[in-house]
């Protein structure tokens, strides 16, 4: 782990409610309507907190305003990540879209935007 990492993941008291950026970093991927995020957590000793807070559930709701109508999530325990898997999220897609970010790209950072409470399983 990075030593700009460490500070991160060492200020965080069990217990607290922060964002989940300060735990996770995350990137995004597009085909079509479906959006691709893989989320990845910094410390690999801070996976089950993800693992058990960032559901498939909570992140439906978090997009529900785009439209989004499924999530599946796919565990990468050996990577300490997670792969969601967003249907109908992106207003059409790039073709299709009038909005500005048809990819999606930015929409990891509103996942990164969702509260978890550490060291919660």
């Amino acid at each position: 782990m990075a030593h700009a990492e460490a500070n991160v993941t060492a200020s965080l008291a069990e217990g607290h409610a922060v964002p989940l950026h300060r735990l996770a970093h995350a990137r995004a991927g597009d085909k079509g309507d479906r959006l691709n995020l893989a989320l990845f957590a910094y410390d690999p000793c801070r996976y089950e907190t993800l693992v058990a807070q960032v559901t498939e559930e909570r992140v439906l709701a978090l997009f529900a305003h785009r439209g989004a109508s499924r999530v599946r999530r796919y565990l990468m325990p050996g990577l300490a990540g997670m792969n969601l898997v967003i249907d109908d999220v992106l207003q059409g897609g790039v073709n299709g879209a009038l909005n500005l970010d048809g990819h999606g790209k930015t929409l990891s950072f509103l996942l990164l935007s969702m509260d978890v409470v550490v060291g919660k399983t």
